[in-house]
């Protein structure tokens, strides 16, 4: 073998030793050390891997057994921000390694090409390697921004006969527009058990309905809400806010208004509250790509007041946040009780697309637009029990309860009844052997209002505004056993 080929063979060997050190750096840290010289960093350095490995193996074992254990190790402060200093840790001492395996490598002994060759790749395993790697601890640190931002409070309500109310409510709003009046009055009543859930909707016109006994709006209107003119449901933020010093210690006065008289009406003792802001909401539907909904009518975009500029047209299709928005605020050619059947399809639609690996793939535009979606009194340590909640509800159909014609009188509504209504959906078992031991026919029928609480049959029904049904009738959506099929 002449010189000259010896040198160019001894220099292939050299480049693939060189090579073959940054490839076993970027498999297994720590073991071109081991080999190459250096064997204490080696040692620590797979001691460091091997242990993540079987920490994350051991996670994940867990997580299978106790979803509750990894829902709460991803919801906790804590643990987000351990875990995102590991991996600004972990994005340097892989960086650092694979510097070291290109020095291993005696890159001044190899010629000049695969020198350049060597920093090229080191480069750009070093980039993707600590590049990832930061961007994931990024990701974390949203995350644990976000969750600190919006679940503030630290005040714990346990479980009111097995069931968690929280009282929803949307509208338009900005940093200094919460008092505004909400569009959308729900209650969701979720089984601590099962996370079965109902909805209880109220419309926002309501009148002449009390507060709950010993609160303050009790004190206030002692025989119901009459504060003169235009005493609806959605005033009560307005009202409020203009008496804020009733309100001491009240972190938001109209939210709290707000409840006293949904607990009045409907008997439930709320648990928390979350007001959805509908400009977030819009962000929130791109964030994860958009919701597949069921669009009845052509539904108007803008109106009541405003010019239209535009129709969303019916089928079955995916919409974006802008047409989402309007197809479950839009007024115009339809009424409000249209509008709530068409509300609960979007809650429906959210609680069954928004899955856990959309949820992971988007959660960095989810966890942004959330910052301006919700404003909430749910604590940050109760976090990973709703999720499990929502997880749960989601195998299961949705009932929806709507307190609106022809049901309820809505300028004189029938309280008793609504709370009658309201136990009847949540313990219908109960009520059902009740009126069977009084001797009552089990007829599905409401004794106040002689109306059928089982679901409507939409197939058989018009529709009305983008809902099954109509003002006369009743809207399918609003009164359903499974609102998914109503929709």
């Amino acid at each position: 073998m002449q010189p000259q080929d010896a040198r160019v063979q001894v220099g292939r060997i050299r480049f693939r030793r060189a090579l073959a050190l940054m490839v076993m750096t970027l498999v297994l840290p720590g073991s071109a050390q081991l080999v190459a010289g250096r064997r204490d960093v080696g040692r620590i350095a797979m001691r460091i891997w091997f242990g993540l490995i079987a920490f994350v193996l051991l996670f994940l074992v867990v997580s299978v057994f106790s979803h509750s254990f990894a829902l709460w190790f991803f919801t906790s402060t804590f643990n987000l921000g351990l875990i995102r200093f590991a991996l600004m840790a972990l994005a340097v001492g892989w960086a650092l390694l694979l510097v070291d395996a290109w020095r291993l490598g005696e890159p001044l002994a190899l010629r000049q090409r695969q020198r350049l060759a060597m920093v090229g790749i080191n480069g750009v395993l070093c980039f993707s390697v600590a590049g990832s790697l930061l961007y994931a601890s990024h990701v974390v640190n949203v995350n644990k921004d976000v969750l600190a931002a919006v679940f503030g409070s630290s005040t714990v309500t346990g479980a009111h006969d097995g069931r968690f109310n929280i009282l929803l409510l949307g509208g338009d709003s900005g940093a200094d527009r919460w008092g505004l009046r909400p569009d959308s009055i729900t209650v969701a009543s979720i089984d601590q058990q099962t996370g079965k859930t109902v909805l209880f909707g109220l419309p926002r016109n309501m009148l002449n309905f009390p507060f709950v006994k010993g609160s303050i709006m009790a004190q206030q209107f002692p025989r119901g809400y009459d504060c003169g003119t235009q005493c609806e449901l959605n005033s009560l933020a307005t009202w409020a806010a203009d008496h804020k010093a009733l309100f001491k210690g009240v972190a938001n006065p109209g939210v709290e208004a707000t409840k006293e008289a949904v607990e009045g009406i409907t008997g439930l003792k709320i648990n928390y509250y979350a007001m959805v802001n509908l400009r977030g909401f819009q962000k929130m539907v791109d964030a994860v790509g958009g919701v597949t909904l069921t669009v009845r009518d052509r539904i108007p975009i803008g109106g009541v007041g405003g010019p239209v500029t535009g129709y969303i047209q019916p089928g079955t299709r995916k919409l974006n946040g802008f047409q989402t928005l309007w197809f479950a605020r839009s007024r115009e050619s339809a009424d409000d009780y249209s509008r709530m059947a068409r509300q609960k399809c979007v809650m429906n639609a959210m609680l069954h697309q928004l899955s856990p690996q959309k949820v992971v793939l988007k959660f960095e535009k989810i966890a942004k637009a959330s910052q301006d979606l919700i404003s909430t009194d749910v604590p940050l340590s109760e976090v990973d029990r709703f999720v499990e909640l929502a997880m749960k509800a989601r195998s299961q159909p949705v009932r929806t309860v709507s307190f609106v014609p022809p049901m309820v009188n809505t300028s004189h509504p029938d309280v008793s009844m609504i709370q009658d209504t309201v136990q009847q959906a949540l313990h219908p078992r109960a009520k059902s052997s009740q009126k069977s031991t009084s001797g009552a026919k089990s007829t599905g029928t409401s004794a106040h209002t002689g109306t059928s609480t089982t679901s409507r049959q939409p197939a058989s029904q018009g529709t009305t505004g983008g809902a099954f049904g109509s003002l006369h009738a009743g809207y399918a959506a609003n009164q359903a056993e499974d609102l998914g099929s109503a929709c």
